[in-house]
């Protein structure tokens, strides 16, 4: 097949869950494949260096094509700049797959945002559409400035794209089933859960290093995190459990306003380690006395799993989860993880400090339960063949059984 994998945020940019690794085990499974990307600004809203906006640029990296193409660059609480941002890329987008539409057999289309798969839509190619959060749900989550002016439309965009699509795939039971309560037949939906990265696979330790008990976070400093909690927790622990320290890894929006909580509170407990390569931060998952997964207090983060809950399964370290939901009984099956209810710095801290207590051995049997259940539900070859069957599957049903040379 010839396929065109159409999404807004690609490598060099962090946290990209389906990158050149998925891509190339669809190359590998025989498929051609073009990725049709942005220039890379996330998290800052800044354009990379090295990059240029142009109207397109054209790279082979790794052994993939990556095609990308012009975007108005911003990732911030305006809900005007990130309209700006989204609608840029789907002109980009839309024109590109008008111009080329012949090239390619089927789409698949990573959303969100959703407006990438609208380009699709309009122009009726076949296309499978990867759910990884729910529009306009997340948008009302995250508290993007003025997002309640803007759930009707983009509410009615998803329908629509809903429809055209020859294939969903949702990330979470909770997201098919919501789904189908808004109209979506069952039988367009295919569950295949998020993996993590392959080089976490790889660089697994059994022990972490001798030294303080180091709790570290990685992800996306961000409203749906709501890490403020976390810094509360660390108040508590600085009063309580001195010796416990936390490293924050990655960027977002919110992180100047949890630096000036951090430092208000006076808190020496807690660092800002930045973003690193996905190398380095493997390492430092292997390494971490635990590793922390956190989220806010929402309805919709009830029903969808954030891919750093696979992650940290893969990674064979214990995990100290504050999320409600589909993650919590997830975390909770894998023996893994020492589980609270979202929001509730009381709980965290507590939580925290039963972690560093137990015995290193405990720390490394909870791990090691987490690797093995990660190994049996969420790996990446068993997520990459169920992708490449529905693949073949939908281009089967929608040129009748004729394949492409």
């Amino acid at each position: 097949m010839r396929i065109a994998y159409v999404t807004q945020w690609f490598e060099p940019e962090p946290n990209v869950l389906k990158g050149l690794a998925f891509v190339q085990a669809l190359q590998a499974a025989g498929n051609e494949v073009t990725v049709v990307t942005g220039f890379p600004n996330y998290p800052e809203g800044r354009i990379y260096p090295g990059y240029r906006l142009r109207p397109i640029q054209r790279q082979i990296v790794d052994g993939v094509q990556v095609v990308r193409l012009p975007l108005y660059p911003s990732h911030d609480q305006s809900s005007l700049r990130r309209s700006l941002n989204f609608l840029s890329f789907f002109v980009s987008v839309f024109a590109y797959l008008a111009l080329r539409r012949s090239r390619f057999d089927l789409a698949y289309v990573y959303h969100p945002p959703i407006t990438v798969a609208l380009a699709a839509a309009l122009l009726r190619i076949p296309f499978v559409l990867d759910v990884q959060d729910l529009w306009p749900d997340t948008i009302a989550a995250t508290g993007m400035r003025g997002a309640s002016t803007l759930q009707r439309p983009l509410g009615a965009c998803c329908r629509f794209v809903y429809r055209r699509a020859a294939a969903i795939v949702a990330q979470s039971e909770g997201i098919r089933v919501t789904l189908v309560g808004r109209g979506v037949p069952a039988e367009k939906i295919t569950v295949i859960r998020n993996w993590a990265d392959p080089q976490v696979e790889r660089i697994r330790h059994q022990h972490a290093e001798s030294g303080p008990f180091t709790l570290v976070y990685a992800g996306n400093l961000g409203r749906a995190q709501q890490l403020g909690n976390l810094v509360e927790a660390a108040a508590i622990l600085q009063r309580e459990r001195p010796g416990v320290w936390i490293k924050l890894y990655g960027s977002g929006i919110d992180e100047p306003e949890l630096r000036m909580m951090v430092t208000m509170r006076n808190l020496a407990n807690i660092q800002f380690a930045g973003r690193v390569s996905a190398v380095e931060l493997a390492h430092e998952f292997a390494t971490a006395g635990a590793l922390l997964l956190h989220l806010g207090d929402d309805p919709l983060f009830a029903i969808t799993v954030p891919s750093k809950t696979q992650a940290y399964l893969a990674s064979g370290r214990p995990i100290v989860a504050a999320v409600n939901g589909e993650s919590a009984e997830i975390l909770r099956k894998s023996g893994a993880a020492i589980v609270v209810s979202a929001a509730n710095p009381a709980a965290l801290a507590e939580a925290i400090r039963d972690m560093a207590d137990l015995p290193d051995a405990r720390r490394s049997a909870m791990g090691r339960a987490g690797a093995e259940y990660y190994a049996r539900h969420f790996s990446f070859s068993q997520g990459v063949a169920r992708t490449v069957e529905l693949l073949e599957g939908t281009y089967s049903s929608v040129t009748g059984g004729q394949r492409s040379r």
